[in-house]
């Protein structure tokens, strides 16, 4: 029988477990609504030439962050009013490009999906606002409604036709009954 190639050593004894750390995050915002950006005490800056980061910006920073670190984020926000919101921030899933659709069948036998809507406001401008029955995520518009559109058969999935909007950020929550 053949020796291995290499020698086993065991692993040398830790006195206490490595700590996990995530990147930190602080987002300090102005009554102006000008935005401060820090990575772990690092100023995290716009482009050259781009204006200075404003409130709006705050999903598309975020979304460069997880994207460039591919990895989660701890976040604090803090509000020119004084309050501060802590969360963690996970990378999205990228969404695969759609396969070729298939040919299309003749215009009248053609049949669309009957589509719901569920509206929703107070979110965060950007934000990422799950949809539940959980089949879909979408982004905030800028002036921070979500509007959910589902097919009648994703609806129906629900034996009580709820949809339950959920801020990712903002913690802003909207249950209803799409139309």
């Amino acid at each position: 029988m053949a020796r291995p190639r290499y020698k086993r050593t065991e692993p040398e004894p830790r006195d206490e477990p490595v700590p996990v750390t995530l990147p930190h995050v602080v987002m300090d915002i102005a009554p102006n609504g000008r935005m401060t950006v820090t990575v772990d005490g690092t100023p995290y800056e716009p482009e050259p030439f781009a204006p200075a980061w404003r409130r709006e910006d705050f999903a598309r920073v975020l979304d460069q962050l997880t994207s460039q670190r591919r990895s989660p984020l701890r976040v604090e926000v803090h509000e020119a009013d004084g309050t501060t919101f802590t969360d963690i921030i996970t990378p999205s899933t990228r969404r695969r490009p759609q396969p070729e659709p298939a040919p299309a069948p003749p215009p009248s036998r053609r049949v669309m999906p009957e589509l719901v809507t569920l509206h929703g406001e107070g979110f965060v401008p950007g934000e990422d606002v799950g949809i539940a029955i959980v089949i879909a995520h979408g982004d905030a518009a800028p002036d921070g409604t979500m509007r959910a559109l589902l097919t009648a058969e994703q609806a129906n999935a629900s034996p009580t036709r709820e949809v339950v909007l959920l801020g990712r950020v903002s913690g802003t929550l909207t249950i209803g009954h799409p139309e």
